[in-house]
């Protein structure tokens, strides 16, 4: 093989945690795999987006933030020395389950016999709120959509928007950092967990927090890219202006699959549905996990998109080794490979 082509068994599109955790599932099977993203670095939307947020649906961890929970996987894959293709789009797929070539913005083909789609909610962008002057803001600072970290908003005044788990959290993350904090949202009915909802109950009541609702965003004031104010309306355009030099609008991402939709599966507003049992899609050979992949009863938690990576690896085990029967033991006495 030339530098510009690879063989693999599994090529693993994305190298977050799903991915990473996936990675370490084959591995255990004796699969050779390939981590392959866009991004620089692997972590996916932990490391590119909320380094510093802490998350609360990690077994046996109470909490971890973004980067830790990435290091910690990369620790846990450290003894395979897994081979990354990073900075590398997947343009096209073709091929036949057994028998795939994979082909990258810059030229390289990866053979492969499996694929396994770990592109969380594929490509992502915030979605902007519509108000005049903001890309001033953007450019500032004023106005920021990921808090990398949260020593950055120390004795700031901030205005956070949404309604749902990734303002609540932020909310909750940044209410003993900053000097002033209120929280915009259409209705006075916030998405999140039960004890994150408790939690900002207790934090209103200390004053921590000012909830302001039924209202949405309806103005930016301020000079030269310094927010000075914002101002909000309610259902019935009554506005109110609250004093303030950031603002964190926390409305959900743009998602986009790219080329992956391009690639013959069925897809559903830019989620791939799945086989529950197996993570296979549509597509013979090709697997779905993570943030990407629908099914009923789906949750869209860390936890479930490591546990479908744990059964991709196993549904793929007989397609690189079709007359191999795997004979699976417990990790705990099996432990880890050797070479």
């Amino acid at each position: 093989m030339t530098e510009t082509q690879i063989e693999t068994d599994v090529a693993i599109i994305g190298a977050g945690p799903t991915g990473l955790f996936a990675a370490f599932q084959c591995a255990m099977l004796r699969l050779r795999c390939l981590l392959i993203d866009v991004l620089p670095e692997v972590g996916g939307q932990c490391v590119a987006l909320y380094p510093e947020k802490p998350i609360y649906d990690i077994p046996a961890c109470p909490a971890v933030e973004g980067a830790q929970l990435i290091a910690n996987l990369e620790k846990q894959l450290a003894p395979f020395d897994i081979p990354r293709l990073l900075k590398h789009r997947l343009d096209s797929l073709t091929g036949h389950r057994g028998d795939f070539i994979l082909g990258t913005d810059k030229g390289t083909q990866i053979k492969a016999k499996a694929v396994i789609i770990a592109a969380g909610a594929g490509a992502f962008g915030p979605n902007r709120p519509p108000l005049d002057g903001l890309e001033g803001f953007e450019t500032s600072g004023a106005v920021q959509y990921y808090v990398r970290r949260k020593a950055d908003f120390e004795g700031r005044s901030i205005v956070i928007a949404g309604g749902g788990d990734s303002a609540l959290d932020w909310a909750l993350a940044l209410k003993d950092k900053a000097r002033k904090l209120y929280l915009v949202h259409r209705r006075d009915r916030f998405r999140g967990a039960p004890e994150s909802l408790r939690q900002l109950d207790d934090a209103v009541a200390a004053g921590q927090i000012e909830k302001v609702v039924p209202y949405q965003l309806h103005a930016l004031h301020g000079q030269n890219g310094a927010l000075t104010a914002v101002e909000v309306a309610d259902l019935d355009g009554a506005t109110r202006t609250l004093e303030a030099d950031t603002l964190l609008p926390f409305f959900g991402l743009a998602t986009d699959l790219g080329p992956i939709a391009r690639w013959g599966m069925d897809t559903v507003r830019s989620t791939i549905p799945v086989v529950p049992s197996s993570c296979e899609t549509s597509l013979p050979g090709v697997f779905a996990i993570g943030d990407v992949a629908t099914y009923p009863g789906k949750l869209k938690l860390i936890l479930q998109g490591f546990s479908e990576g744990a059964m991709a690896a196993h549904s793929i085990y007989p397609i690189v080794n079709p007359d191999q029967a795997l004979h699976f033991e417990y990790s705990t006495s099996k432990g880890v490979p050797t070479a």
